[in-house]
């Protein structure tokens, strides 16, 4: 009797919905063009294969730069086209300036309150001005450079202890857990004044529930889930998308809970310089502003933008070197030009690194680490391109294509730094892994000091190789950050000096 009832209402619903696909979409004209194959409930979500920054642009290559698809019952307008992204930062940004509701905000970002997923408005304008002028200011930024760098020295300290045994020999490590943990750590030492993962560390445990909690989190980040798009699968339990969804937030609510408490009780380390005391001494004045779920959503919103996306980025920049080992060679004669060889190099010295910078600019162009950008949504109707989007719908910016486009750049595919030296980041339609407009990751800043040090201290103290004499494999796996399929796995030894200049 149960089955029956199951699958009349399921077939209730399924006609419901080809009523609606048929007649209850308002009619706009000049749309988008889209694929012809648009099926009942599903729309076009059947097309998307990972990665699908690929897919997109496979599609685009078929159906125009400007192209609409149908996710369930949500319309997405995709663009490619460096012109037509110009537009939606001048003209339309304020009407594209929103992110669209989710599952995932509404349970993992307290309810579309958090930085990164909060509405255009005057709670977005409060808590985006918190997060740039409390914690991501140049004088906050310079007020933790003491920690990237002690965190930098533990990489160099755990990698040069794993060579010793080699006495002068190259040996092999895999990269890709040591950055995310140098990352994690940055992000968690700056908020709460204490190391969570690698070794000598009292908080492992708690680490290692939190790195799982962000694992989690970023594996239903891509926004195509289809529980987020079709609400009769929730209606049935479906896979349990937002089961899983309220189970992840209340974990990291306890977690993150735990560790404002521990700092309004004073049970944490001593130090005045953290990012939650500074925001608690805020909150004594003004409460209504500052109150535990902002910060809480703040510091969820700095870990999940800023530790995947650093490791990843400095992942993709390892591999390019290793495959053109002449970039490699000139990056390590600049830093040996500007620092010779009696001590390791310190943020300040970035600035002063231009190709290191170009390096990074060209790992960036070719693996951004948000391929297609932050989603916006559009609050109203507008044109783009000379099509109309109409409000409420999805746009998604596919940076990698633009980035990849052969009418904005020379030989797009080949890894090319020097095409920075001239200048080619300054033209932001053309160049944009942190986004662009009012809603562009206010973390760039902290981002670039981090690769910078870290990508530098590598090359500076560290004789690196390949594992074999084939080129690393740069294929891309799956993922809102774009990682590597396979994770980088490098020879190396310590450099004749590092021994003596190391402390």
């Amino acid at each position: 009797m149960e089955d029956i009832f199951f699958y009349t209402c399921l077939s209730i619903i399924v006609c419901v919905f080809i009523s609606l696909k048929l007649f209850g979409r308002r009619r706009y004209p000049n749309l988008p063009p889209s694929p012809s194959l648009s099926l009942p409930i599903l729309g076009h979500l059947h097309l998307l294969k990972p990665p699908i920054h690929r897919t997109f642009h496979r599609l685009s290559q078929k159906h125009g730069r400007i192209f609409s698809l149908w996710f369930g019952s949500r319309r997405v307008v995709i663009i490619s086209s460096s012109s037509a992204v110009q537009e939606c930062f001048t003209k339309n940004d304020i009407v594209l300036a929103n992110r669209p509701p989710t599952l995932l905000s509404k349970h993992f970002g307290y309810n579309q309150t958090a930085m990164g997923s909060a509405p255009y408005g005057d709670h977005w304008r409060n808590v985006r001005r918190i997060g740039t002028v409390e914690v991501l200011s140049t004088g906050r930024l310079n007020s933790f450079s003491d920690i990237r760098k002690d965190e930098v020295k533990h990489l160099l300290r755990k990698l040069s202890r794993h060579a010793e045994e080699e006495e002068g020999r190259f040996v092999k490590v895999e990269l890709r857990s040591m950055l995310f943990d140098l990352t994690f750590n940055n992000i968690m030492t700056m908020v709460a004044g204490k190391r969570y993962v690698g070794d000598h560390v009292a908080n492992k445990e708690e680490g290692k529930e939190f790195f799982e909690i962000m694992d989690e989190a970023l594996s239903y980040s891509g926004g195509t889930n289809p529980g987020e798009f079709m609400p009769f699968l929730r209606w049935f339990g479906g896979n349990g998308y937002e089961r899983k969804l309220k189970k992840l937030g209340k974990r990291a609510d306890l977690f993150l809970q735990r560790l404002i408490d521990e700092h309004r009780n004073k049970s944490a380390p001593e130090s005045k310089n953290t990012m939650i005391d500074n925001l608690l001494s805020q909150q004594e004045s003004q409460p209504e502003y500052y109150t535990d779920e902002i910060i809480k959503g703040l510091i969820l919103s700095l870990l999940l933008a800023g530790t995947d996306t650093s490791a990843v980025t400095i992942e993709w920049a390892m591999s390019n070197l290793l495959n053109h080992p002449d970039a490699l060679e000139k990056i390590r004669a600049e830093l040996d030009a500007q620092l010779g060889q009696e001590r390791i190099v310190d943020e300040p010295d970035i600035s002063k690194l231009h190709h290191l910078q170009s390096i990074i600019s060209e790992t960036l162009r070719l693996y951004p680490t948000a391929p297609m950008l932050v989603p916006h949504f559009a609050s109203d109707d507008c044109i783009v391109g000379g099509f109309n989007v109409p409000r409420d719908t999805l746009v998604l910016i596919n940076a990698w294509a633009i980035h990849r486009d052969p009418k904005l750049w020379d030989d797009p595919e080949s890894f090319k730094p020097e095409r920075f030296e001239t200048g080619s980041k300054d033209e932001a339609h053309k160049f944009m892994p942190f986004g662009m407009g009012r809603r562009a990751c206010p973390g760039a800043g902290l981002a670039q000091r981090e690769i910078g040090l870290t990508l530098a201290s590598l090359i500076q103290c560290f004789e690196w190789e390949r594992v074999s004499k084939e080129e690393v494999d740069m294929t891309e796996g799956t993922g809102l950050t774009m990682p590597k399929l396979v994770p980088l796995e490098a020879m190396y030894k310590p450099r004749s000096f590092f021994n003596k200049v190391f402390h």
